[in-house]
């Protein structure tokens, strides 16, 4: 009589990915923008005010290649925690949004921030408390 001889099962081992609340999510955002030297950054809670998410994100940049270097920032800063469903404006780096679901990030070319006022747009919003560095991060003036 033989022997069959029979596979070793494999063990599937499941990892599962750490998460963020929508506002940790979104302070990170601001964080991870901070760190490319972005400013007049603001997080905003616009859950109360609008469906199209529970945050609100706000960044500038003061060269094209630094909207992208924000952007870029971002997007592989966050990606232990789940991709972005969807990028907008990479091509032309003058305005990239991010559409993390919850949080919504819009990072500018500074001209463009002013022309389109998102900042006046969602007035109504409270703003999240960043730390002060963040915070008070304005653009480096021209000497």
């Amino acid at each position: 009589m033989a022997i069959k001889k029979t596979k070793p099962v494999e063990k599937i081992i499941t990892v599962e990915k750490p998460t963020l609340t929508s506002r940790e999510r979104a302070v990170r955002c601001a964080e991870l923008a901070y760190d490319k030297k972005s400013y007049d950054i603001r997080v905003l809670d616009i859950s109360k005010i609008s469906s199209i998410a529970d945050f609100l994100v706000i960044a500038s940049g003061s060269s094209d290649r630094q909207v992208q270097a924000i952007a870029d920032s971002i997007r592989i800063g966050l990606k232990k925690y789940g991709k972005v469903n969807d990028i907008e404006g990479e091509g032309e780096s003058k305005w990239i949004v991010m559409d993390y679901g919850d949080v919504l990030v819009h990072v500018f070319h500074d001209p463009l921030r002013s022309y389109y006022d998102l900042d006046g747009l969602w007035n109504s919003a409270p703003q999240v408390e960043l730390a002060k560095e963040i915070r008070d991060a304005r653009k480096p003036s021209d000497y």
